[in-house]
């Protein structure tokens, strides 16, 4: 494997991939070893390193020039892989539940249908250039996602925790359906043509 694989871009990456099973491992604990608000705080600053390693990877690799098609490829699988699993966690514990699922369900619908299309689109050697909205829109994702995983904990410390997540949920899920509408209206039209 070349040496560009494991620069440090990439090792981030890398790191928030990982980071999917050991909040998985967790919730697991959750609800298995006291105490209990311990394992979904160790989540939430799993969750949150995680987090902050997708802003570093991108700007490391753009400023050190140390972009790799590795990166490239593996970046946005590791966003939808820890936004996925967490809200799907979410969802299995009943942090979102009701209405707040549908917003999870509107995110996770985007997520896969975007990456669909942008694999069509790459066998046609044709790009979607990511759009600024569109990192706005994975920023509010990451930070609902984080009130939502401090969860019953967070409103021990700050009241309403779990209600501004939910809320924010909301809002990063109406953000997500603008965006991907814009993914494939600027797509569709290779598609057509095709």
């Amino acid at each position: 494997m070349p040496r560009r694989a494991f620069n440090l871009p990439n090792m981030l990456t890398y790191a928030r991939i990982l980071a999917v099973p050991l909040i998985v491992l967790c919730f697991y604990l959750e609800g298995r070893i006291r105490p209990t608000d311990w394992w979904r705080w160790a989540a939430f600053w799993i969750f949150i390193i995680a987090s902050i390693t997708d802003y570093f990877d991108g700007y490391i690799a753009r400023r050190w020039k140390q972009t790799s098609n590795i990166g490239k490829m593996l970046d946005p699988i590791a966003d939808k892989l820890l936004v996925s699993a967490v809200l799907l966690l979410l969802a299995y514990d009943r942090t979102i539940d009701k209405w707040s699922l549908w917003a999870a369900i509107i995110i996770l619908c985007r997520e896969i249908l975007v990456s669909g299309l942008r694999e069509y689109l790459a066998a046609l050697k044709v790009s979607v250039p990511v759009t600024q909205l569109a990192k706005w829109k994975t920023t509010l994702q990451l930070i609902s996602i984080g009130f939502l995983l401090a969860g019953p904990a967070g409103d021990a410390i700050l009241p309403y925790t779990t209600e501004l997540g939910r809320a924010l949920l909301w809002v990063s899920a109406i953000v997500t359906l603008y965006t991907g509408y814009d993914y494939f209206r600027a797509g569709l039209k290779h598609v057509i043509d095709e």
